[in-house]
């Protein structure tokens, strides 16, 4: 027997052991639709950030004098700035996040699916309830001590002291989200099975 021969043989005998399935085109479909739709969703996203980018940019070109080679802008442009920034931020911050956290919530809620896209989905209110919370607090109307009617070392500390604020409170939570989520999976596949063993047991 050829090389050839031998080739097909094995050819023949490895397609004689699989099985078709019924419903692989449907899946094919749904995974390019999926496919589609995450690619024009980050589009989307990626849009949104620049154009926030952009106005902030304008705002402060528009708005920023120069006197004696000084470069000046009153307190409140900057604030605007920070507050679309921190939006910009909650924006795109949220989906990145979620993007990578559905393979481990479904890994982890592996035996209750539903139960994971459940978790997923309110701990993005929970994240958007918090992170807007947070700006909402951390606003200001009107020059903070040590301020002044134009921006200043104290209100740029300030602006950065917040930036980094929020960053520790997501990040935090979310480490804790992280090393707590495992032990949430672990009882709740625990309950599953404790509740479906009476039921085994009146089946018998």
């Amino acid at each position: 027997m050829s090389i050839d021969e031998r080739i097909q043989e094995a050819l023949r005998a490895g397609s004689a052991a699989v099985t078709d399935s019924g419903d692989l085109f449907e899946r094919v479909q749904l995974s390019i639709a999926d496919d589609r739709l995450l690619r024009q969703q980050r589009q989307r996203r990626t849009g949104v950030v620049l154009c926030i980018a952009a106005a902030a940019g304008s705002i402060a070109a528009a708005t920023t004098n120069r006197r004696q080679g000084d470069l000046i802008m009153d307190w409140w442009i900057l604030e605007l700035i920070w507050f679309a920034g921190m939006v910009g931020l909650a924006l795109w911050l949220g989906p990145f996040i979620r993007r990578f956290g559905k393979a481990y919530a479904a890994d982890v809620f592996r035996a209750n699916p539903r139960t994971g896209k459940s978790f997923i989905v309110l701990m993005d209110v929970a994240y958007y309830l918090i992170f807007f919370a947070y700006i909402l607090f951390a606003v200001k109307f009107e020059p903070d001590s040590g301020w002044e009617n134009t921006v200043n070392a104290n209100q740029l500390q300030a602006s950065t002291v917040r930036l980094g604020g929020i960053l520790l409170i997501v990040g935090l939570l979310h480490g804790l989200n992280v090393l707590t989520l495992p032990i949430m999976g672990r009882i709740f596949t625990l309950n599953r099975r404790l509740d479906d063993d009476p039921v085994d047991m009146a089946t018998k």
